[in-house]
């Protein structure tokens, strides 16, 4: 019996070693014929053979999920042709009379991105995207071309709306909740930079609220040091799981190409502006008529004030709501309707949130007084019609 099993052992050691011997100098005899056992063995782990496991750090799901609803946006518009300076020069004209500049228009052309904000082809960008622009083409990420119309713009948030002339469901983004960003959450910034074609970039947030920036009227910026070039404006910034967080708008630089400082409107803003514009073709905000001013320290001690809170009246419209209430140049806005005014951009944004009509309490200082004024809020006039 001894002698069976030692004769049994040698034979599985030297089959064993075979095996070994014909898969290494032979290995195209097993691909199709190797015993279950085998393959086991040879593509155990640790062996060259075994697939490759994804990336634990990988964001490829976020991309592949926010991708295809990020588009390419090319627009096309007239130009004047600068007029000659010698057809204005009194000597030329006198010599060879009036002379018209007949020189055709130049045709201008210009790109950025988008996102397919629903599935029935609205799309969200930045203005400064499409502004004066008579033609609109979307180019969406499977190559497909469609031309676009104008529903609507924003131009003191930098937003517009357009429709996407094409047929069939299109791959829409899914929205991130309202205010779930953070410092220091993971972001992509997806676009067409330089025309390169659809780029995904990656970085984190590095600020959230920025503001004074003198970009637009409104400002309440993510700051993100994701890459973002010329031709990103109006792409999306999505989060680590490819919900839409913000629309890429500006980049701080001196070169033209990215410093590692990009700001991007949020999705709260975004959304309240797509739903407006939908709903009425515009945005309507509330408006006083008044230019207000910082109150800096030497302004706070020359009007005794002991600190810097409020807005400063520096102008009062003639004929608007603010006039008609009461309100006087030198006064300081402390209070509108029960919540405190911080700032002249704080202040800002509370009138604007409210609705025309609406009478509203403004609480203001004057001299050495608090006198409490009902002010009807009154539309805000397009940035144009601004004086």
């Amino acid at each position: 019996m001894r002698r069976l099993w030692l004769i049994f052992a040698q034979a599985v050691t030297v089959s064993v070693a075979v095996l070994f011997v014909l898969n290494t100098l032979k290995p195209e005899w097993f691909k199709n014929a190797a015993p279950a056992a085998v393959v086991s063995i040879l593509e155990a782990p640790g062996n060259d053979s075994q697939a490759p496991a994804p990336a634990p750090n990988s964001y490829a799901d976020a991309a592949r999920r926010s991708m295809p609803a990020v588009v390419h946006i090319y627009t096309a518009k007239d130009i004047a042709r600068p007029r000659h300076p010698l057809l204005d020069d009194p000597i030329f004209r006198h010599f060879f009379g009036e002379r018209r500049d007949n020189a055709p228009a130049q045709r201008a052309s210009g790109l950025g991105s988008g996102v397919i904000a629903s599935a029935d082809g609205l799309v969200l960008t930045n203005n400064h995207v499409i502004e004066g622009a008579d033609e609109i083409e979307i180019a969406l990420n499977d190559g497909r071309k469609f031309p676009a119309r104008l529903v609507g713009r924003d131009p003191e948030t930098d937003l517009a709306v357009l429709r996407l002339q094409g047929n069939g469901k299109l791959p829409a983004i899914t929205f991130a909740q309202q205010d779930a960003l953070q410092v220091g959450d993971v972001v992509l910034a997806i676009g067409n930079p330089f025309g390169v074609g659809q780029t995904v970039t990656m970085g984190i947030v590095s600020a959230l609220g920025r503001s004074q920036l003198g970009i637009n009227t409104f400002e309440n910026y993510i700051q993100t040091d994701a890459a973002i070039n010329p031709g990103n404006s109006g792409g999306a910034l999505v989060d680590s799981q490819g919900n839409l967080v913000g629309i890429n708008t500006a980049i701080y630089s001196r070169s033209g190409g990215s410093l590692g400082i990009g700001f991007a409107i949020p999705v709260s803003t975004a959304r309240s502006v797509l739903e407006q514009i939908i709903a009425t073709g515009q945005v309507t905000r509330g408006w006083i008529g008044v230019e207000i001013q910082e109150i800096t320290p030497e302004l706070a001690e020359s009007f005794g004030f002991a600190g810097t809170e409020g807005a400063l009246i520096a102008g009062v419209l003639r004929d608007s709501p603010a006039e008609q209430a009461g309100i006087r140049p030198g006064d300081i806005l402390i209070g509108v309707d029960g919540k405190p005014v911080h700032d002249p951009k704080g202040m800002l944004e509370m009138v604007a949130g409210l609705m025309p009509g609406h009478s509203a309490n403004f609480r203001v200082r004057r001299a050495d007084a608090e006198v409490e004024l009902k002010v009807e809020i009154g539309r805000r006039p397009a940035p144009s019609l601004q004086r």
